[in-house]
């Protein structure tokens, strides 16, 4: 991995609850842009809830908190979610949401979140299917809010209504989605999760777009966040075959098979191996 990493290798290794979620964010945007502000931007999130915090009274109620938060960030500074170009990479990077004041569910939670806990509210991720969410823990329950729309409440129907339509009615067995017990869907995303979910997002946008440097930036990432994961390891590995790198394409490869011994690729990967030795054969 190249010294680049060091810092992020740094921040994801530490105990979840001491991973600085909002600058991990940006040194995943470091990729796409080289020389990148991390302070500055984490800067901007300390001036978001200053103004943010001269709104309400030390003693504000929590729903008086969340209207200021949902009136200062959808209504004053105008941020919403991307619904013309939702794959655009930018989307998936704090710095261009917080510049461009658009983003997708993911990164506009992401901002949610870290501006709310600096006034006090204890937010926390939901890798919700198909549409990430924030969820607020209270006495009474907890309270599903969805910042891509503007911070809106998520009442139980509509979160059966969002299940509905990502997954697959053969997928549940003959269960209707009414009768799905919701709270499995529900539970907090810790600060690796969400990290993994937005890099998944972008290793699908750059898969997509064919730039397999970008790709290779992200599952860099990837195999950082989720290392017990041998899937992302496979896919760094095809990657690097990709580019011509050989010797650590076939690392990754016959890594992800001694993790996998009876994985349902293991020809298409030996065959693979086969192939890149013979060509780091001739590289001697």
């Amino acid at each position: 991995m190249s010294a680049g990493l060091d810092p992020f290798v740094e921040l994801v290794t530490r105990q979840d609850d001491r991973i600085e979620l909002a600058r991990a964010c940006l040194q995943i945007a470091q990729d796409a842009y080289p020389g990148l502000d991390i302070e500055g931007y984490v800067g901007e999130l300390e001036r978001f809830a200053t103004r943010l915090r001269a709104r309400f009274a030390p003693q504000a109620l929590i729903e008086d908190r969340i209207i200021a938060l949902n009136e200062f960030l959808f209504d004053d500074l105008g941020f919403g979610g991307n619904t013309d170009d939702y794959y655009d990479p930018r989307n998936s990077y704090l710095n261009e949401v917080i510049d461009r004041r658009t983003g997708i569910p993911i990164t506009l939670s992401i901002l949610y979140m870290e501006i709310g806990r600096r006034i006090g509210l204890p937010f926390e991720g939901v890798s919700f299917p198909g549409h990430f969410l924030v969820r607020l823990p209270l006495r009474g329950g907890t309270l599903m809010l969805d910042p891509f729309s503007g911070g809106v409440p998520q009442p139980e129907a509509e979160l059966r209504e969002r299940l509905k339509r990502v997954i697959p009615r053969e997928a549940l067995g003959g269960v209707p989605v009414a009768e799905l017990p919701l709270d499995q869907f529900l539970e907090p995303a810790n600060n690796r999760q969400i990290l993994a979910r937005l890099l998944r997002n972008l290793k699908g946008v750059y898969r997509e777009k064919d730039q397999p440097e970008r790709l290779l930036a992200v599952l860099n990432r990837m195999v950082v966040v989720a290392p017990e994961s041998a899937v992302e390891l496979r896919d760094r590995g095809l990657v690097y075959q990709r580019l011509e790198c050989w010797r650590p394409a076939l690392q990754d490869l016959a890594e992800y098979l001694q993790r996998e011994p009876d994985a349902a690729d293991q020809d298409e990967v030996r065959a693979k191996m086969v192939d890149l030795t013979l060509r780091c054969a001739r590289l001697n």
